[in-house]
């Protein structure tokens, strides 16, 4: 069939939207037209090959949409269920039957690898074939065949539009607080960056009943923001030792829990640097490869801390995002206050206003 996509062609050049050709859902997979899908800043790194995709792609993998059509395998889903898309997994190997997909052994292949474990793409132009199955989706199109496994039923009253950023960039900040970090009431917690991953991490931290929420940043109006969603501390980390202030607000223990979304070296110094004795801290930033940062590990032997890498906020997207929602229904997680949106059209401005701060997350509707 014919579908309108948004192409990534070369590193740092916008995307071009384009008509291409789907092909037929395969046994297990489903058709889903695209009502919404969130701009990340992965789409982004991987459009300048900080991840090697291979190019051209379409990109894309916080979608929302309506089922049209299902494979002959697929029994979970039918015909105009309302989806929220997360990434893809093989659903067989050790991780993903011990309720880890994210760290699927083919995670790469699946997500980031352009095409099917068969070797085929979802998409051609003029017989061409373009990367696919970004994160197993490949949702900045207006259809788009993912596997039924990596589709999350919701309400049929579900508001599509806004629902797309919890496959990615919201439950990667709320998982890695949630089902990693897990601070309980009364507790405290330093975030270091306020983009969508650790605003969504901070409101996890305020429903999780944490006390002390410390927001680390250096725009000033986005700490502003933080403020007014929870936090109880803002620190500018251009004007003050960010260390030096957390330790302050914490009497000199430092916080039990620190989360670093920003994936910038000095800065994941800083959150181990940051934590009490025997404290947690986890990493969802994202770096390019090879990218290196120092630890003091004689200083940090002794404080015992534990620091996780963490992928996609060690989600079970069918578990995780119907628990957000019901948060978010009950006034728990306000997230569609961090959702600006755009038009598909408008996908390069999108990307833009992304990149620059001026939005925290656009979502294009289709």
């Amino acid at each position: 069939m014919k579908i309108t996509a948004a192409v990534a062609t070369a590193p740092e050049t916008d995307l071009d939207i384009r008509e291409l050709e789907l092909d037929e859902p395969r046994p297990d997979e489903a058709t889903v037209r695209l009502v919404a899908s969130g701009v990340c800043h992965t789409d982004a790194i991987v459009r300048d090959q900080w991840y090697p995709t291979p190019l051209p792609a379409v990109l894309g993998h916080e979608g929302s949409g309506i089922v049209e059509a299902v494979g002959s395998a697929v029994s979970d889903l039918k015909v105009g269920d309302k989806v929220v898309l997360g990434p893809a997994s093989c659903g067989v190997c050790e991780q993903c039957i011990t309720g880890h997909p994210q760290y699927c052994v083919d995670f790469y292949a699946y997500n980031f690898g352009g095409t099917r474990p068969d070797g085929s793409v979802a998409f051609t132009q003029d017989g061409q074939a373009i990367s696919s199955n970004f994160f197993g989706q490949s949702s900045f199109a207006s259809y788009t065949n993912v596997r039924a496994r990596n589709a999350v039923k919701v309400a049929d009253d579900a508001p599509l539009e806004l629902l797309g950023p919890l496959g990615c960039g919201i439950m990667t900040g709320s998982g890695a607080v949630l089902n990693v970090l897990k601070p309980g009431p009364g507790e405290s917690i330093a975030i270091f960056g306020t983009g969508a991953v650790g605003l969504a991490g901070m409101l996890a931290a305020i429903a999780a009943g944490a006390t002390t929420i410390i927001m680390v940043d250096i725009v000033p109006s986005r700490l502003e923001f933080a403020k007014e969603l929870g936090a109880t501390h803002v620190v500018n980390s251009r004007e003050d030792d960010a260390v030096e202030r957390i330790r302050e607000i914490t009497g000199g223990r430092g916080v039990s829990y620190a989360l670093d979304t920003t994936g910038v070296p000095p800065v994941f110094s800083q959150m181990t640097k940051s934590l009490a004795l025997r404290g947690h801290g986890a990493l969802v930033g994202a770096a390019k490869l090879g990218t290196e940062a120092p630890f003091d590990i004689g200083t940090l032997l002794v404080s015992g801390i534990t620091v996780s890498m963490v992928v996609e906020g060690d989600a079970v997207p069918r578990e995780f995002i119907p628990k957000l929602i019901s948060l978010y229904e009950r006034g728990l997680f306000p997230f569609d206050k961090l959702v600006k949106t755009y038009g598909f059209s408008d996908i390069n401005t999108a990307f833009a206003d992304s990149e620059s701060g001026e939005t925290i997350k656009p979502v294009l509707l289709y």
